[in-house]
């Protein structure tokens, strides 16, 4: 989801986003708060949300926020909102919603006040919620500026409060024999930050399942691995598989050779489908202000 982008805002900034990440940390709801969670099957749940930012390549400043909507449990797409970006802030390891957030955030609203009965129950992250170094990760961000659930679902371990990717985490993912199958992350501190998660039969590499926002740990990771057609939770592969294509797309359009992208093929077409826009959400330009950019 992240590429790194030359830079380094100054400390003062970074003093502003702890700050910022502490104050909104204490609004997580790391419990279930809907009724269909609480249900073995998920009855009542019938719309899943997955997020994603895809780079062009050698441009880490020019991408695609693509937010999708797809049924559940059918897993189809409902909706997608696509639009070419540019990112300001530079990428800090543990401030990635600074850089990528605002653009979500927008597309959200933009689906709420246009399509709200399409609005998602619920929203993927491709990256880490409460496993994150203060706590409060991309996820649990999304979460609360959406007051949405938010599940943070990242493909590699970030090694916070004592968690390593040592030879004991490695033995511990081959005692996951089967899809469903997971193991607790218990930092030093003795809090269970996550699961790693086999999230399909066909698929030996984990992925590590947080809380969010307004979720247990439970019901994100049963949920994370019934929206797995493959090893990536569908509402995000889509919303990656779609954003990638539409790069492509735009390329083509001003006359830039891009690479043929194969797994757009696999994208399902959407029932509702808005044009994206390339241009900043409203008020972003206030909000890099506020922050010395």
């Amino acid at each position: 989801m992240a590429r790194k982008a030359a830079g380094k805002p100054p400390e003062e900034i970074l003093l502003d986003w702890k700050r910022e990440q502490a104050s909104l940390k204490a609004r997580v709801v790391d419990r279930d708060t809907e009724a269909w969670q609480r249900d073995p099957a998920f009855s009542g749940l019938q719309r899943v949300g997955g997020v994603d930012v895809s780079f062009v390549k050698d441009d880490s400043g020019s991408a695609c926020a693509s937010l999708v909507v797809l049924s559940y449990p059918e897993l189809e797409v409902l909706y997608e909102d696509c639009r070419m970006v540019t990112l300001t802030a530079p990428y800090v390891s543990g401030f990635l919603a600074f850089r990528e957030l605002p653009f979500l955030v927008d597309a959200v609203q933009q689906l709420r006040q246009r399509e709200p009965r399409l609005m998602p129950q619920v929203l993927f992250v491709d990256g880490n919620g409460v496993l994150h170094h203060r706590g409060f990760g991309v996820a649990c961000h999304l979460g609360v500026l959406t007051d949405l659930p938010c599940i943070g679902v990242a493909k590699k371990l970030l090694q916070v409060d004592g968690l390593e990717n040592n030879a004991l985490h490695k033995e511990k993912i081959q005692l996951l024999k089967a899809g469903g199958d997971s193991f607790p992350l218990m930092g030093g501190s003795g809090t269970v930050l996550g699961r790693a998660l086999r999230s399909h039969d066909h698929s030996t590499k984990p992925l590590y399942v947080s809380v969010g926002h307004k979720i247990s740990l439970e019901a994100a990771v049963r949920l994370t691995h019934s929206c797995c057609k493959f090893r990536i939770p569908e509402p995000v592969r889509q919303a990656d598989i779609r954003s990638r294509d539409y790069i492509r797309r735009t390329q083509e359009v001003q006359g830039v050779p891009a690479p043929p992208s194969g797994r757009s093929k696999e994208a399902q077409r959407p029932k509702a489908c808005p044009q994206g826009v390339s241009e900043e959400p409203a008020g972003f330009s206030k909000w890099l202000a506020s922050c010395g950019f």
